[in-house]
């Protein structure tokens, strides 16, 4: 009995290093993990190492760091994700040897509000011409969302696209015209018409046209199935497949698609779900160890 006791307790410390190794060679930030959430990986490893993830159902897409100690993926969990533990794996390969690495992460709900919005009623039940248009738009959409860059485009930190205060709008659910019409997947700026919008980092892009609901949208990619979105402008200064850097002028806030009223909306997209602007603005992406 004596021995089995041993060797049950001998197994747990086994696996307790095991879990803490895990923990050490895979962190994330923000901790704490909610739906909408912004989240950037870090896995210590070599930059000769080769590392791939999944997380979510999606890949999980890392570079190496600027030391080269470490390698990184910027993710995210979608505004309407469920809650609950999100399995984990982490394949680092190096010299022919692979470790792999699984676990689960937590994610948490986050408390949006619901708003009430009127609208003109073609935005909400639009009719057989409408819908040819949006239509069009959706495909438009489609193609800019295909491909996305195999390595980071972006260089550092996000920045806000203009000079305004950001609104608690994200994720908020919105009725319009007395209908649920789903979340609210950006953020809202309190920009005044005419404001010069910029780039919220570098980028390539792949759509900048007038759209149904979004007004005149711009599209950044950049890179690794992360996107920016700028919609409602008044005027559009870039084309689709134009470079930017971050802080270029791409347009002018405005009031087109479906709006009350002038402002910006900024969503970021990764892997096909809307993540917090706000709070990609706070995770520090400069000069990665």
């Amino acid at each position: 009995m004596h021995r089995i006791f041993v060797l049950l307790f001998a197994v747990c410390i086994a696996v307790s290093c095991t879990a803490q190794a895990q923990v050490k060679t895979l962190t994330w930030t923000p901790s704490v993990v909610q739906s909408g959430s912004p989240e950037l990986f870090r896995v210590a490893a070599p930059r000769d190492a080769e590392v791939e993830g999944e997380w979510q159902g999606h890949p999980l897409q890392f570079f190496p760091g600027r030391t080269g100690k470490a390698w990184y993926a910027l993710a995210g969990v979608d505004v309407e994700a469920a809650t609950g533990p999100a399995p984990i794996h982490v394949s680092i390969r190096i010299n022919h040897t692979t470790r792999e690495i699984n676990t689960t992460i937590a994610i948490q709900p986050a408390h949006y509000r619901t708003t009430t919005i009127t609208v003109p009623p073609k935005f909400v039940e639009p009719g057989p011409k409408e819908k040819k248009i949006i239509d069009a738009a959706n495909e438009a959409k489609k193609t800019a969302f295909a491909t996305s860059a195999d390595h980071p485009l972006w260089d550092g930190s996000f920045r806000a696209p203009v000079p305004a205060t950001a609104t608690d709008s994200f994720g908020t659910r919105r009725v319009y015209n007395g209908k649920l019409d789903g979340i609210h997947r950006g953020t809202d700026f309190r920009a005044h018409m005419g404001t010069p919008v910029r780039a919220g980092n570098s980028g390539v892009v792949v759509l900048a046209q007038p759209l149904y609901y979004e007004g005149n949208c711009v599209i950044i990619d950049h890179g690794l199935g992360l996107y920016s979105l700028s919609m409602h402008l008044s005027r559009i200064d870039v084309k689709t497949g134009d470079r930017v850097q971050k802080g270029q002028r791409i347009g002018l806030s405005g009031a087109t698609g479906r709006v009350t009223g002038p402002h910006l909306h900024w969503a970021i997209r990764w892997q096909g779900g809307y993540i917090d602007p706000t709070k990609l603005l706070r995770i520090n992406l400069d000069k990665l160890p």
